[in-house]
C-alpha cells in the first residue's frame, strides 16, 4: 500500500475528537457535582441553564459553591495527568530525529481512545467522579496533546526547505487546530443535546479509531529509521541518555547569540502561553454563572467563535509576513489578546461576550510565528529536540497556568469574577517587555537564519 506524506488529516481528527470532548468533560463535572450539590437532577431549557441571579438568595450562594468545587476540580485533573505527560512528551518528541515521528502521533491517540472509552463507561453507569483522576494519567502516560502537537509541528518543519513556507506551514497547523476546534465545541453543544454524554464520547472514540488506522498504515514518516531497526534495542536508561544528550547538546556547541536567543524564545513562548492559557480556559465556567447563565447550546457558540479567531490570525500571519519581521506580528497578536481579555473582564450580557473575539482576532498569530522562529534558528537533525523542549513547555506552563488561573477563579468568582481575566492581560506585559528589549538589541527575526549557516560551519571546521 502506498503511503503518503500527508499528516494534516492526522490533525484535523485528532483535533476534532479532543475538542469535541474537553467542553463536555467540564459540563459533565459541572452537572454532577450540581447534582450532589443540590440532591436532584440539572436544569437546562432551550434558552440558558438553571443559574439563580438573588444574590441574597441561598440558592446563589450553593451555585458560586458548586462553581468554585468544579474549578478546583478540573485543576487537580490536570495536574494529574500533566506530570506523567511531560516525561513522555520529551522522551518521544526529543526521538523523533533518529526514530520518527510517527510514534509521537500514534502515542496520544491510542491515549485518546482508551480516555473516551472510559468516560463512555463513567457516564453510562453513573460511576464516581473519582475515577477520572486514574483515567487522566493513564492517558498522561501516552503523551497527551502536547506529545502529539510537538511530533505534529516537527513532521511540517522536516517538509519544509524554505524558511518562509515553514512559518506558513506552521501557521497552517495552527489555523487547522483553531477552526477545527471551533467546529467541534460548536458540534457539542448539539451532540450533548441530541445524544447526551455517552454517545458523543463513544463518537469521539471512533474518530481515534480511524486515526490510528491512518498513521500506521498510511501516513509516511519523515525520518528514516531504517538503520534503527536493525540495531539491538536499547534500555530505557540508555534511551532517557541519549534523549537529554541530544537536547544538552542543542544548547553546548551552539554559538552564544544562539543560546541567548533560543531561551529567549523559549522564554516568550512560555509567558504569553500562560496568560492565554489560563485566560481562555475559564470561559465555559464564567459563562455557566451569572448573569450569563448560557446553557450547552450557546457554549458550543462561544467555542465555535474561536473559528473566526483562528481564522483571522492565520491570514493575519500570512499577510504580516509579506511586510513585517516575525518579532513585530508577535507584538500585534499579544495587544490583540490583551484587548480582548479587558472586554471579557466587564462581558455581562450574551451580545458584549460574543463581541469579545472581536479584539481578539490576531491573538493567535503569536504562537506559530514563535514556533518558526525557534525552527529556524536550529539545524535540520535538532528539529525534534527544540519541538521536545516547546512540547515540554507547553505542559508545564499549561498545567500551571490551568492551576493558578482555576484557583483564582475560586477565590475571586463570589466578588468579581472577571478579575481573571484583567490579571491574564496585565501579565502579557512581560512578554511584551522581553520583546522590546530583543528589539533594542537588535536581535531580530533576521538574525534567526543567519545563525544557522555560521553553526553549520563551525561544526564543520571542528569535524575536519
Amino acid at each position: 500500500m502506498r503511503k503518503v506524506l500527508c499528516v494534516e488529516p492526522v490533525i484535523f481528527i485528532y483535533t476534532f475528537a479532543s475538542s469535541l470532548t474537553s467542553p463536555l468533560v467540564q459540563q459533565f463535572i459541572y452537572r454532577r457535582l450540581w447534582e450532589e450539590e443540590y440532591n436532584s437532577s440539572f436544569v437546562s431549557d432551550s434558552n440558558g441553564s438553571y443559574c439563580e441571579q438573588n444574590k441574597s438568595s441561598p440558592t446563589y450562594i450553593k451555585q458560586k459553591e458548586v462553581q468554585e468545587k468544579a474549578s478546583v476540580f478540573n485543576m487537580q485533573l490536570d495536574l494529574t495527568g500533566a506530570v506523567p505527560s511531560l516525561i513522555v512528551a520529551f522522551v518521544i518528541v526529543a526521538n523523533g530525529d533518529r526514530q520518527g515521528r510517527k510514534r509521537s502521533l500514534v502515542l496520544p491517540s491510542m491515549g485518546a481512545l482508551i480516555a473516551d472509552i472510559c468516560l463512555t463507561v463513567i457516564s453510562y453507569f453513573s460511576l464516581p467522579l473519582s475515577i477520572l483522576f486514574a483515567v487522566a494519567f493513564i492517558t498522561g502516560l501516552f503523551g497527551s496533546m502536547a506529545t502529539f502537537l510537538g511530533g505534529g509541528f516537527a513532521f511540517i518543519a522536516d517538509m519544509c526547505h524554505d524558511e518562509k513556507q515553514k512559518t506558513t506551514r506552521i501557521a497552517v497547523v495552527d489555523l487547522i487546530f483553531g477552526v477545527v476546534s471551533g467546529l467541534a465545541g460548536l458540534s457539542s453543544g448539539y451532540f450533548l443535546r441530541g445524544i447526551g454524554f455517552t454517545w458523543t464520547f463513544v463518537t469521539a472514540s471512533l474518530l481515534h479509531v480511524v486515526n490510528i488506522i491512518y498513521i500506521i498504515f498510511l501516513l509516511e514518516d519523515t525520518v528514516g529509521v531504517s538503520e534503527f531497526q536493525h540495531q539491538a534495542p536499547v534500555s530505557c536508561k540508555e534511551l532517557l541518555r541519549e534523549t537529554f544528550s541530544g537536547v544538552y547538546m542543542l544548547f553546548k556547541i551552539a554559538p552564544y547569540k544562539k543560546r541567548i536567543l533560543i531561551i529567549v524564545l523559549l522564554f516568550i513562548f512560555m509567558t504569553y502561553l500562560f496568560t492565554m492559557v489560563g485566560g481562555s480556559s475559564l470561559f465555559t465556567l464564567y459563562e455557566l454563572d451569572e448573569p450569563l447563565c448560557w446553557n450547552e447550546v450557546y457554549i458550543g457558540y462561544g467555542a465555535a467563535a474561536f473559528t473566526s479567531v483562528s481564522l483571522t490570525s492565520f491570514l493575519g500571519v500570512y499577510l504580516f509576513s509579506k511586510c513585517l519581521k516575525d518579532i513585530y506580528i508577535v507584538f500585534i497578536g499579544i495587544f490583540s489578546y490583551i484587548g480582548g481579555m479587558v472586554m471579557a473582564a466587564f462581558a455581562k450580557t450574551t451580545l458584549l461576550m460574543f463581541l469579545v473575539r472581536v479584539p481578539s482576532l490576531l491573538c493567535f498569530m503569536p504562537i506559530p510565528v514563535l514556533r518558526s522562529m525557534l525552527s529556524k534558528v536550529v539545524l535540520t537533525g535538532e528539529q525534534g529536540a527544540v519541538f521536545a523542549c516547546i512540547a515540554c513547555l507547553e505542559i508545564v506552563t499549561g498545567t500551571i497556568a490551568l492551576s493558578v488561573f482555576n484557583i483564582l477563579y475560586a477565590a475571586t468568582v463570589a466578588w468579581f469574577s472577571g478579575f481573571s481575566f484583567l490579571l491574564s492581560a496585565g501579565l502579557c506585559l512581560i512578554p511584551l517587555a522581553v520583546l522590546c528589549w530583543l528589539l533594542c538589541t537588535s536581535w531580530n527575526g533576521e538574525d534567526l537564519a543567519l545563525l544557522v549557516p555560521e553553526e553549520v560551519s563551525s561544526i564543520e571546521s571542528v569535524d575536519s
